[in-house]
C-alpha cells in the first residue's frame, strides 16, 4: 500500500483505519464517501468547510488507506467502524453527517442508530431505499436481484481499470499533485479497483437493514439532487447507456421529493450543472452552502 498523503490511522475492532481532521469547533461535519472511494475525493470540499468548522475524511475498511477487509460489509458494520473511528480520534459529537452517494445511505444509517449524536445531514445525490419503486421496471429487477456474485468478468476488469485514473485524472486537474497523483495511485491499484466495484454489491441487503433500523430522526436535513450531465459517468459508461441514466436522474428526483414530504425538517436543493459523480468537483459551493445552512439550523 503507498503511502497517504495526509491523515492518520486509527484503531478500531476491525483494523486500522485512516482519517484526516483539519479545521476548528463544531458541530464537526463528517464526509462519508461514495461508494469505493477514498475519504480524500472529498479534499476540495473538506478545506472549505475547514474554513468554519471541525472538517473529518476518512476511508472505510476495506477501501483507500484504511486496513483490506472483505467486501461488501453490512450497514452495521460501517456505522460501528464509524462510531469507533470517532471516538478513537477524539472527534466530539454531535455530528454534522455529509453522505455521497452509498455514503448517503450510511450516514442516514448512522443517524438512525445514533441519533442522539447527530446535529444535521446534508446528502448528495444519495442512495435511497425506496429507488427501486421510482425506476422504470426492468430496471428496479436488476436491482432487487443485485447480488455478492454481480462483478465484472475478469475479462472486462483490466480494460475497465484501465481507463479508470484519466478521467478521474481530468476531473482532479487542478487539484495539487501531492493529493491527486496518491489517489490515483492507490485507487486504481487492481485490488483497490476490485474492492471498490465489491463495496455496494450488497444494496438490497443494505435496503433491508436502513428499514429495519427505524425511522429518520428529525435532525435538519438538505439533499442536494444533481440533475445535470455527468462527465465522468458519461466517460466510462457507452453511449446507449446514456438515456438509462438521464431516465434514473429524474427517478431519483421524484425519490428525493417525495422525501422531503414526509420529513419535516427536509429540503432538496436541485443542481443542474453537476452528475451525480461530479457534483463535489464541480459544485464544492453548492455543497458547502448546504452545510453552512444546516449547521445554523441544528
Amino acid at each position: 500500500m503507498l503511502e497517504a498523503p495526509c491523515g492518520t490511522r486509527y484503531e478500531v475492532a476491525g483494523g486500522m483505519m485512516l482519517s484526516h481532521r483539519s479545521g476548528r469547533g463544531g458541530p464537526p461535519v463528517v464526509f462519508l464517501a461514495g461508494g469505493g472511494l477514498s475519504g480524500l475525493y472529498y479534499w476540495n470540499v473538506h478545506n472549505l468547510v475547514a474554513e468554519f468548522t471541525t472538517s473529518v475524511v476518512y476511508d472505510r475498511l476495506g477501501l483507500g488507506w484504511s486496513a483490506p477487509v472483505a467486501l461488501p460489509r453490512t450497514g452495521t458494520q460501517v456505522t460501528d467502524d464509524l462510531h469507533e473511528l470517532l471516538r478513537a480520534e477524539a472527534v466530539p459529537g454531535p455530528y454534522i453527517l455529509v453522505g455521497n452517494s452509498l455514503g448517503g445511505l450510511f450516514a442516514r444509517h448512522y443517524a438512525k442508530r445514533f441519533s442522539g449524536e447527530v446535529a444535521g445531514l446534508v446528502l448528495l445525490d444519495p442512495t435511497h431505499e425506496d429507488i427501486a419503486g421510482y425506476l422504470p421496471e426492468a430496471a428496479a429487477q436488476r436491482l432487487r436481484e443485485w447480488n455478492t456474485d454481480d462483478v465484472f468478468p475478469a475479462e472486462q476488469m483490466e480494460p475497465l481499470r484501465a481507463r479508470y485514473p484519466a478521467t478521474f485524472g481530468r476531473a482532479l486537474a487542478d487539484w495539487p499533485s501531492e493529493i491527486r497523483e496518491p489517489l490515483l495511485d492507490q485507487g486504481f491499484s487492481d485490488l483497490s479497483f476490485r474492492q471498490s466495484l465489491r463495496e455496494p454489491m450488497n444494496l438490497p441487503l443494505l435496503f433491508a437493514e436502513i428499514l429495519d433500523a427505524g425511522p429518520d430522526p428529525k435532525a435538519p436535513l438538505i439533499v442536494v439532487s444533481a440533475m445535470g450531465t455527468d462527465a465522468v459517468a458519461a466517460d466510462l459508461t457507452p453511449p446507449d447507456a446514456h438515456e438509462a441514466a438521464a431516465e434514473s436522474a429524474h427517478a431519483k428526483q421524484r425519490l428525493y421529493l417525495d422525501v422531503r414530504a414526509a420529513h419535516p425538517r427536509a429540503e432538496v436543493r436541485r443542481v443542474d450543472d453537476a452528475g451525480h459523480s461530479d457534483i463535489v468537483w464541480l459544485r464544492p459551493d453548492a455543497v458547502t452552502q448546504a452545510i453552512r445552512e444546516v449547521l445554523t439550523r441544528r
